[in-house]
This record gives structure tokens, C-alpha cells and sequence, in this order.
């Protein structure tokens, strides 16, 4: 049952994946980011780790895709997509995956308890252990993750405002 889980959930991740990088409508692109982030999030409560699978939930599929949306609405990027009746094409497709991720967490979550078959650090997936390796031995690579994020935010926005000046 553990690798038919595993295998959905792989597929599903490595669909929204591909379909985020071939999308030309940005705000599709963000909404199969999604899906992806919802897969990881499974494959990482299939770990035993509840809290990186929160954090995962949390942190990128609420905070970081909230983010990319609102830089594709502020730059208005979703008005130069032509609308349509492509997003009615595509919405069973959404639906079944969203179906499918709902069902695979409730496999999992139905699953109990099970002694994982891999032994792991007693503290593995602890916040404290997360937070001290994070913020000690972490912290320049955390630090330099941020500012990268932060300068392909900006340079997102100015070349937007070059490409209306220019045009």
C-alpha cells in the first residue's frame, strides 16, 4: 500500500512540475506549483515528519504562492493571457488531482501509526532540532536563499517596468 501512495504521489509531483514549466499562463503555472507543494507536503507526512509536512503546507503553498500571485496580479501579468474557454477545459483535470492528493493524505493519515522501516535521530522532524541546525548551521545558505528570492522578485519588477517603458 506504502508504494502505491508513493508512486500517486511521485507522479502527481512530477505532473505539476512539468506542467508549471510548459504553462504560458503564469497564473496556471502558480496554481500547478501548488499541486506540486501539496505532493511534497504527502510524500513528507509519508516520512513521519507531521512537521515539515505542516510547514510545507504553510510556509510555500500559503506564504511563498501568495507571494508569486501576487507578483503576477501586480505586474498584471494574468490580463495578457488570452481568456476562453480553455480554464473550463482544464477543470476537471484540477479537480482530479485535488481529488486524488485529498485521498492519498487520507490513505495516509488512515495508515496509523506503523513502525517506519527506517531508523532515524531520535529528534528527526523536531522543531527545536530544525530550528537550532537552521539558525547555527544553516543560517548563511538560509540568508543567501532569502536574498536570492528577494532579487528575482525585484528583477522581476523592473523588467517589467522597462518593458513598459519600451513599449
Amino acid at each position: 500500500m506504502e508504494i502505491v501512495i508513493f508512486s500517486i504521489t511521485a507522479l502527481l509531483a512530477i505532473t505539476g512540475a512539468v506542467a508549471m514549466v510548459v504553462s504560458k499562463n503564469a497564473v496556471h503555472s502558480a496554481l500547478f506549483l501548488l499541486l506540486n507543494f501539496g505532493a511534497i507536503a504527502v510524500l513528507y507526512l509519508m516520512l513521519y515528519s507531521p512537521f515539515l509536512f505542516v510547514i510545507q503546507l504553510i510556509v510555500y503553498a500559503g506564504a511563498i504562492l501568495v507571494l508569486f500571485l501576487f507578483v503576477v496580479m501586480l505586474l498584471g501579468a494574468e490580463n495578457d493571457e488570452t481568456q476562453g474557454d480553455a480554464l473550463r477545459r482544464t477543470t476537471p483535470v484540477a479537480v482530479g488531482f485535488g481529488i486524488v492528493l485529498i485521498g492519498l493524505m487520507v490513505a495516509v493519515a488512515l495508515r496509523g501509526a506503523a513502525t517506519p522501516v527506517v531508523t532515524t535521530a531520535p529528534d528527526f522532524g523536531n522543531s527545536f532540532a530544525i530550528a537550532q541546525a537552521l539558525f547555527t548551521t544553516y543560517l548563511l545558505p538560509f540568508e543567501i536563499t532569502a536574498m536570492v528570492i528577494l532579487a528575482a522578485l525585484i528583477g522581476v519588477v523592473v523588467l517589467h517596468i522597462q518593458e513598459k517603458r519600451s513599449a
